[in-house]
């Protein structure tokens, strides 16, 4: 018998549909396109449970005529495309004729289209890709379409979908996505019948600052670089917004948002030396090139392009955010006119007069910028000598060297003094381990304001600061948020966080645990909270700058699936609220860093389990450094 057979269209659509299809964002991503290809000046998204009960879409681009509105959802239908040379001269969004097709094999579809020629528009309701009901309607100048019970037929599918703020986020990104390409478009989301998004028509920097955060209004540098081969143009973001993620780095090719891993570079180099070398840039590019020079038919996304040249299109995005900064003078540097104290300064305010002139030319420093001979010439000076040099060969006791030399002063006369946790918060009974390992009445050393020497009983611990203590507050952090009992301070000025509306959802979606952990945060507005509240033994200052760090940090982690929620919180905060390396630390603090740390239940390992906390140097090991074996 013949085993191969022709598929049903309907089992073809839900294969097609789980390239094109694969979220409740990647159809908001398909219907938003076909809205800005319709010509809309308003495009309104409308959601309800994340996507997975609705997603409607209404524009008034237009229309739809009755033939158009059925044969768009048929597969390989499409108006862009007549012959094969057409796919290297697109400059629409949507032309593959699978986007409609593939939600109505996976979704319950009802579409509402009129032409501002006709009269009535048409109604559809589609459902398994096959039209249920087809009748005349009343409906305004555009189309309005809603996709609902998305996966509905395909239950394992909807199984793997995200929690609900998951979902949202990702919508929210493919939203913002789209409407950051066409800033002259009004857009606006609404979510459960709440507005989040309301982007009214403007410059591409008003939507920049509506869609990322006011406090970028004058954190943004202009890009602009036309050739005759490309144009780039954008706003990139100074060295202060700076991220630990990627979450706001956006690359659109003839205004199609791209992934670009090869550009990402090409733009991070640019920023080399300027930003730490963990954070990455903030940047809003878009680059207009001839279509013939790319292929974006290389990914059912069309989110992944080739370039004919890639290395010229590095060299040019490079040199242009390059220029960029440097036409800003956005680089490391002193600007004294900023500074009042040196406003007033004799020097800068009074004249320089005939007396000043005689004082300074009778100077030996200015003979030796005008005399012959005089560059060698070095002035003694009184202040220089070395007084009571008779005083280093008088005896004295132990005590006094102790005062005169002390290398380890002590907390309250410490220049850089810290709040370092009174462990006993952990609740965890000394180990033996600590009496064996180090030798508690010798005092610690601190290397390169990063590492700690701590001697030990046949040999020395060479402690890395930052792990360590980022290991005592995962522990302590652990036991209290399994425990529920936490002691918070109050703050006696609440701080005020304005958040973007993607981290406004994450930290809605956070704050059951970070109240357990000792966070205490209200929402005064729409994308504007007050910390109240920090925990207890954290230092006070910048609680918003902590908050963002949080959330950047958990960002950061959300990428592996491993981990819960909750353990990405206690590691995230573990790792925000550590000593940093290069911070000094005195002789009590490093005591008792190295006693917490040997009080953990696992002291030997960071809270990633990736790096060790300490190294153990033993006398055996030591004596063969030296071939003393």
């Amino acid at each position: 018998m013949d085993i191969i057979q022709l598929l049903p269209d309907s089992i073809a659509n839900q294969i097609a549909a789980g390239e094109v299809i694969q979220r409740p964002a990647s159809a908001v991503k398909e219907l938003l396109e076909n809205a800005v290809d319709a010509g809309a000046t308003e495009i309104k998204l409308i959601i309800n449970d994340a996507g997975k009960a609705l997603i409607q879409v209404i524009d008034n681009g237009k229309g739809m005529s009755v033939t158009d509105a059925r044969m768009s959802f048929e597969r390989h239908a499409t108006s862009k495309i007549q012959k094969i040379d057409d796919l290297f001269h697109i400059k629409t969004m949507g032309f593959r004729g699978e986007a409609l097709a593939s939600i109505a094999a996976v979704a319950q579809v009802e579409l509402k289209t009129r032409r501002e020629e006709e009269e009535l528009g048409i109604y559809l309701e589609i459902e398994n890709s096959a039209v249920v009901k087809q009748e005349p309607c009343a409906t305004p100048k555009g189309t309005n379409i809603s996709m609902k019970n998305l996966f509905f037929n395909v239950p394992a599918r909807r199984n793997f979908l995200k929690s609900n703020v998951a979902e949202l986020r990702h919508i929210v990104e493919e939203f913002i996505r789209v409407s950051m390409a066409f800033p002259a478009i009004y857009f606006s989301l609404t979510s459960n019948g709440q507005e989040m998004l309301h982007l009214e028509a403007g410059s591409l920097k008003q939507r920049v600052v509506q869609a990322l955060g006011n406090n970028l209004q004058s954190q943004l540098v202009a890009v602009k670089d036309e050739t005759d081969y490309i144009n780039i143009s954008g706003f990139i973001g100074k060295p202060d917004v700076s991220k630990k993620t990627r979450g706001d780095q956006y690359i659109f090719v003839n205004s199609r948002f791209i992934k670009s891993a090869y550009l990402n570079h090409a733009i991070a180099g640019a920023f080399s030396e300027l930003i730490p070398k963990e954070n990455f840039p903030l940047y809003v590019l878009f680059i207009d090139i001839d279509p013939t020079q790319l292929d974006i038919n290389v990914h059912p996304t069309k989110q992944e392009i080739k370039f004919e040249d890639e290395k010229i299109i590095y060299a040019f995005v490079k040199a242009a955010v390059k220029h960029a900064l440097a036409q800003a003078s956005v680089a490391p540097s002193l600007d004294f006119s900023l500074n009042p104290d040196i406003q007033q300064l004799d020097a800068v305010n009074k004249p320089f007069g005939e007396e000043n002139k005689s004082a300074a030319a009778a100077s030996n420093l200015y003979k030796t910028f005008t005399q012959k001979n005089q560059a060698h010439f070095i002035e003694p000076d009184n202040k220089a000598e070395l007084k009571h040099w008779q005083n280093f060969y008088q005896p004295t006791n132990e005590q006094e060297i102790d005062k005169k030399f002390d290398i380890f002063p002590s907390k309250e006369h410490s220049d850089n003094p810290i709040a370092l946790p009174s462990y006993n918060l952990l609740e965890i009974e000394k180990k033996e381990a600590i009496a064996n390992k180090v030798m508690s009445a010798a005092p610690c050393i601190q290397l390169l304001r990063t590492y700690i020497v701590a001697p030990t009983m046949n040999g020395f611990i060479l402690v890395h600061q930052q792990l360590a203590h980022e290991r005592i507050l995962y522990e302590k952090f652990a036991s209290i948020i399994h425990k529920k009992s936490i002691v918070s301070q109050q703050v006696l000025i609440p701080a005020e966080l304005r958040l973007s509306i993607a981290d406004s959802i994450l930290l809605e979606d956070l704050l059951p645990e970070l109240e357990i952990i000792g966070y205490q945060i209200e929402k005064l507005m729409e994308d504007i909270y007050s910390v109240t509240a920090v925990p207890a033994d954290v230092v006070n200052g910048n609680e918003t700058k902590a908050i963002e760090l949080l959330l950047e940090q958990f960002k950061h982690f959300n990428s592996d699936i491993k981990f819960s929620k909750r353990e990405k919180v206690v590691r995230c905060l573990s790792r925000q609220h550590a000593i940093k390396a290069g911070k000094t630390l005195n002789a009590e603090e490093m005591k008792q860093l190295v006693e917490g740390l040997f009080r953990c239940q696992t002291p030997n390992l960071s809270p990633s389990g990736a790096s060790p906390t300490y190294i153990d140097f033993k006398e055996e090991y030591l004596d063969g450094l030296f071939g003393r074996k």
